[in-house]
């Protein structure tokens, strides 16, 4: 009896094709296809690759299935419009969000994960001119 919640065992995704661009010796150019291009093509390395990609999905969907089971379909509809909000507030394009009502929403606040030390907008490198972010955000530049 499932009480319609989603079931817990993993289910496999269809394996993606390899088509990159094959350089001289065989190879794949970094510098046409960059670093970071090549790796999504490749297909999953291990079973719980997806799991574990997954793993906020699934739990969102196993939460709200409950919640409707135990409260009625208003609770898990006020929910989802509130994250749908939470979603649309925004900032200019070049300032970092926190996002921080979102994470309450959901119950991430709470957890300490990688991207919360290693992958803070404090560390980055990489910051454009904030005229330039916001006219191409436009479609100007």
């Amino acid at each position: 009896m499932s009480f319609g919640l989603p079931s817990l065992k993993v289910k496999p995704e269809n394996a993606v094709t390899n088509n990159l661009q094959v350089g001289p010796f065989g190879v794949s150019s970094p510098f046409v296809s960059g670093l970071g291009s090549t790796k999504p093509k490749l297909g999953i390395a291990h079973p719980l690759e997806t799991s574990e990609r997954n793993y906020h999905l699934n739990e969102e969907k196993m939460n709200m299935a409950m919640l409707r089971n135990i409260q009625g379909l208003h609770a898990p509809l006020k929910l989802t419009m509130e994250m749908k909000f939470t979603k649309k507030i925004g900032r200019l394009p070049f300032l970092p969000s926190s996002n921080l009502q979102h994470e309450v929403l959901t119950g991430r606040h709470l957890d300490i994960g990688f991207e919360d030390i290693l992958n803070t907008p404090d560390f980055c490198e990489v910051a454009g001119q904030p005229h330039a972010v916001v006219e191409r955000s436009l479609g100007i530049l």
